[in-house]
């Protein structure tokens, strides 16, 4: 008997309906050789939501994401809706569905792709190699705490962490730390902000139930250098929700293109899982977006929501054999193409291969 999931699809702005489309081919493809029922479930978030509805976060979409066992999504964003209110922006959609469906934490691997090296701005023997996750906490700091103002000759924000808070997220850390090469390295600004303070007395806290994970601390100022002068020192990298956001789009880039890296946010009842880029609405439409992270985002939902591993490995395979026989969207057309394709090219040639796994 077939293994049914239900997934909730959200495909977003700009070129986000381009790349999910073919993430939904290759799981498509999966379902031929696994004998899993795939049922989707379109809902609207962001720009196009608030286009329709006048929310870009409409209360169906929230109910839609948790009746189902996982959340695909694209992208959300653009000039267009740059003018509105912030509660109506489509980020605010995002950062909402986030709190509602208590996605407090947020994996960002960053692997460099040994057919790719040349493609990162950095030197071959600094990148290669390079294989670590970004933990981010996703639904406290600075983003979600109060009071925050904006008045005639101020504005402000508060960064705000409870014990509860830092602890489930560092939990996180060090379990995803203990399938991997054991080391945490936790990043804040404990020299200048409290709340970093009290971030790092709580980290060392959790990490004495972990005796096998190494842990060490480091400034995001300095963290930001090492990134780029010697990522292969870090295995998880674990952090707050602003400075993850930053070191996570910069340590992107060590593989050469933001186009690759997928992401999972997970915590509560349902996951959301997306690559880590955004709307790029400059070439939305254009046929020229890499669809790889999110086809990728969708292997992570394999193995974080529905634990087919199995399944989730043969997506995976699937993206290196194309990476190997050199099809490349142009983003990373000059490094190695023996052929550039369309986004619906490389989603396909990708799901060739997921058809052809055993």
């Amino acid at each position: 008997m077939s293994k049914k999931y239900k997934i909730a699809v959200i495909k977003g702005d700009g070129i986000g309906p381009e790349i999910v489309d073919e993430a939904i081919k290759v799981l498509d493809a999966l379902a031929s050789v696994c004998d899993f029922d795939f049922k989707y479930d379109e809902l609207l978030m962001g720009g196009n939501a608030y286009d329709i509805t006048g929310d870009p976060l409409p209360q169906e979409t929230i109910d839609g994401c948790l009746e189902a066992d996982a959340v695909l999504f694209g992208a959300i964003g653009g000039e267009k809706w740059d003018s509105l209110s912030k509660e109506k922006r489509p980020e605010s959609g995002l950062l909402r569905l986030r709190k509602e469906l208590d996605l407090y934490a947020n994996y960002r691997p960053i692997k460099v792709y040994d057919e790719l090296i040349d493609a990162s701005s950095l030197k071959k023997e600094v990148v290669e190699g390079v294989d670590l996750l970004v933990m981010r906490e996703l639904t406290g700091g600075i983003y979600f705490g109060e009071p925050r103002a904006v008045e005639e000759n101020r504005a402000y924000n508060t960064m705000v962490y409870t014990k509860t808070e830092i602890k489930r997220i560092a939990k996180e850390a060090f379990e995803a730390a203990m399938k991997r090469g054991k080391k945490v390295c936790s990043v804040d600004k404990a020299n200048v902000l409290e709340v970093s303070g009290f971030w790092r007395e709580i980290v060392e806290e959790v990490a004495k139930d972990y005796p096998e994970v190494s842990l060490t601390h480091m400034y995001i100022d300095n963290a930001a250098m090492q990134l780029v002068r010697d990522p292969k020192q870090f295995d998880v990298i674990l952090t707050g929700n602003i400075f993850g956001d930053i070191l996570s789009d910069e340590a992107s880039m060590l593989s050469g293109s933001i186009g690759l890296l997928p992401s999972a946010s997970v915590g509560g009842k349902v996951g959301l899982y997306e690559p880590i880029h955004g709307s790029a609405p400059d070439i939305a439409g254009q046929g020229i977006a890499n669809p790889i992270a999110t086809i990728a985002s969708a292997s992570m939902m394999l193995r974080f929501a529905f634990g087919e591993i199995e399944a989730a490995d043969k997506i995976q395979s699937a993206i290196e054999q194309v990476l190997k026989e050199g099809y490349r969207t142009k983003d990373i057309a000059d490094y190695g193409a023996k052929e550039i394709c369309s986004t619906t090219e490389l989603g396909s040639y990708i799901a060739e291969y997921v058809s052809k796994s055993k």
